[in-house]
């Protein structure tokens, strides 16, 4: 049943509980065991020539491949990203006998997925990261990585971060050939999240403050943080029913620069030094323009917006929070409850 938050004027429903029920989440993942047979799998493979990969998804389950796409390539491999929509309807001539698919489904029963399982049959290796043991994705896979979130109630939270974390447990075993699961950072993320959420009210303040006479939304990033950008982006519209796009920091400089104006609110995700001078370049420009900006990173002053250090690929489940107390500050604005579904719902059906 969902409240009113004493003091804080937002409605405490079950999107509000599964984001505080994150690090829990977190922690039931670094607690399950290794996907079974995935390092013989890494081992072999790294043997031999590398296989084709493709990574295939939709919604935040797509975005969250955006940093094992990196590792991979980084590691010599050839691998692609395609929404599972595009795949089988656009694409579907890559799925031959030595593609290896890597296919996240917090579901792993939407519509999309079922498909794709008809059409792969026994011709390629199936990597599948879920939520649920007992869907169809579940049954078909080769190597199958439960995420452990529990259930979850509309929009992703603690599926998509259980998924990230999921996935670069992947990423170590497949880039290393086996030898590594969880990396030290994962060890921590769980108390980084824990420790952020802890100040929720003081950052969905602060986010209602930042937002007042905000009108439209981008996010954008680069490399990992595409993952943030393309999620925060679906979310803010999902769970606020906000315009929001989530887009590339480039891709912003290529056209969208043109809607500036002191309506629209750029959240930038600094990222790792390759690009964050960009990024701070970026922001000073927007702002400089009439429009506002804020930068997401561990080096930042405000406690919306700073995050705590950890590795660039599990950089993303903490790129997320602000934007998800975004979501509850836009939300609350409305005077409605952040997350309640009026025309989505939680698996799709339909095509």
């Amino acid at each position: 049943m969902a409240s009113i938050s004493s003091g804080h004027g937002w409605i405490e429903g079950a999107y509000f509980r599964d984001i505080l029920d994150q690090p829990a989440a977190l922690r039931r993942n670094l607690a399950t065991p290794a996907p079974g047979g995935l390092a013989e799998f890494a081992a072999a493979w790294r043997a031999s020539d590398k296989p084709f990969v493709i990574l295939t998804g939709m919604g935040s389950s797509f975005h969250a491949l955006h940093p094992i796409a990196i590792r991979l390539s980084e590691s010599g491999v050839r691998a692609i990203m395609l929404e599972t929509s595009e795949l089988i309807y656009y694409w579907a001539g890559l799925l031959q006998p030595e593609t290896v698919l890597i296919v996240v489904s917090q579901s792993g029963r939407s519509a999309e997925i079922v498909r794709l399982l008809e059409l792969i049959g026994e011709r390629s290796h199936l990597i599948a990261v879920t939520n649920d043991v007992d869907s169809p994705l579940a049954r078909a896979a080769d190597t199958l990585c439960l995420i452990e979130a529990g259930r979850e109630s509309t929009v992703s939270c603690k599926t998509y971060v259980s998924s990230l974390l999921a996935l670069d447990r992947i990423a170590n075993i497949l880039c290393s050939g086996g030898a590594v699961g969880f990396s030290s950072s994962s060890a921590a993320i769980a108390d980084q999240v824990e420790s952020y959420l802890s100040d929720l009210r003081e950052h969905v303040d602060e986010a209602r403050e930042l937002l007042g006479d905000v009108l439209h939304m981008v996010l954008a990033g680069r490399g990992p943080s595409l993952a943030s950008a393309g999620t925060g982006g679906l979310i803010i519209k999902e769970a606020a029913r906000f315009p929001a796009e989530g887009m590339s920091a480039a891709a912003f400089r290529h056209g969208p620069l043109e809607m500036v104006n002191p309506h629209l609110f750029l959240l930038l995700f600094e990222g790792d030094s390759r690009c964050a001078e960009m990024h701070r370049r970026l922001a000073a420009d927007v702002a400089s323009l009439g429009g506002k900006a804020r930068l997401v990173s561990e080096h930042q002053q405000s406690g919306l917006s700073r995050l705590a250090r950890t590795s660039e690929s599990l950089r993303p489940i903490l790129e997320i929070l602000p934007v998800q107390m975004i979501t509850l500050a836009l939300a609350a604005r409305e005077g409605r409850e952040a997350g309640a579904f009026l025309h989505a719902s939680k698996i799709t059906s339909i095509d």
